[in-house]
């Protein structure tokens, strides 16, 4: 009896021990854990913008607000006929206002007519040609350029793919410190990115005799959070 009752506990005992080394957190699984890291990556890739945003706009005056209409569409389709003989594209009205003028007494003393277009100059060494081309034709108002990249998508990921690559190597600048192996990927984070324009001087063929622009350069920015594991 003595001796069955000493077999029952020592099969306890073993099941016990199997289930203790099963258990999370017990030593053998603290010992397989590998633990991970996480970093932030951030890379940024610099370009000459080759496209310029404008707009052009005609304000025009008369004695009654038809006279003012009238006058405005005369000279807002000859700067609509320049833009696009000077390169301009995707040429499209922005906003077309009709109002009165009031003298000192708050009488109606004229009306005033304001058309405008933005257009879009896929050569930035011919911003400063298209902006006294289109004056030339009667514009009086100028806004721009807002200049950007067309590839502006591509050039994104190429920041993000080096962002990535810069995430890895401060990760194994920390492993290496902490007398650790760098191991996989195990979860990426994107972060936000978007062109930062600096204005520093680049080289881009213009007329001597035009209004001078220059495009300068821009960053696009890219950030990740990358987590790796460790061991």
């Amino acid at each position: 009896m003595n001796k069955q009752i000493l077999l029952v506990a020592g099969l306890l005992a073993v099941v016990a021990l199997v289930v203790a080394a099963l258990l999370p957190g017990s030593a053998s699984s603290a010992a397989a854990d590998t633990g991970a890291i996480t970093v932030q990556g951030t890379a940024a890739v610099v370009s000459i913008p080759d496209r310029a945003e404008f707009s052009f706009g005609v304000e025009s005056q008369g004695e009654t607000a038809k006279a003012a209409l009238a006058a405005n569409a005369v000279e807002m389709r000859k700067v609509i006929a320049a833009v696009k003989a000077a390169g301009g594209t995707n040429v499209k009205t922005q906003s077309v206002s009709l109002s009165p003028r009031y003298d000192d007494k708050n009488e109606v003393q004229a009306f005033v007519a304001v058309n405008s277009v933005s257009t879009t100059l896929r050569n930035v060494g011919k911003a400063g040609a298209l902006i006294d081309a289109a004056v030339s034709a009667g514009a009086n108002q100028v806004y721009g350029p807002s200049l950007s990249r067309g590839d502006q998508s591509e050039q994104y990921r190429q920041a993000l793919k080096a962002a990535v690559a810069n995430a890895r190597a401060n990760a194994q600048v920390l492993a290496t410190a902490a007398n650790l192996s760098l191991g996989r990927v195990t979860a990426i984070v994107e972060g936000g990115g978007a062109p930062q324009p600096l204005y520093e001087a680049a080289s881009k063929s213009m007329a001597l005799d035009s209004t001078p622009i220059e495009p300068g350069t821009q960053h696009v920015n890219a950030t990740v959070s990358v987590t790796f594991s460790l061991s």
